[in-house]
């Protein structure tokens, strides 16, 4: 089992580009069935909130593809793009 605490504290990163997209700052969950339906990750765009509010991206459950110890891997196309289809990457 994981805790929340434990999610936010790790770097998210885009294995499309290798870029570090940020941490987790909240999560989507389906309350009918319980399950974990998206993460929303703060972007870096922002020095400590002062000027606006932070980019947040929304990445989709299935696009997450490994959480390790201090990372955690996704596939993110941009806020543009859309979420990414497995059905592209073959």
């Amino acid at each position: 089992m994981v805790k929340i605490s434990e999610f936010q504290i790790k770097d998210v990163v885009n294995v499309a580009d290798g870029k570090k997209l940020g941490n987790i700052s909240d999560i989507e969950i389906n309350l009918s069935n319980g399950k974990i339906e998206a993460i929303i990750v703060s972007g870096n765009g922002r020095m400590l909130g002062f000027f606006g509010k932070e980019e947040e991206m929304v990445i989709s459950w299935r696009n997450i593809l490994k959480i390790g110890e201090d990372v955690i891997l996704v596939r993110y196309r941009g806020f543009n793009e859309g979420q990414y289809d497995e059905a592209e990457a073959k």
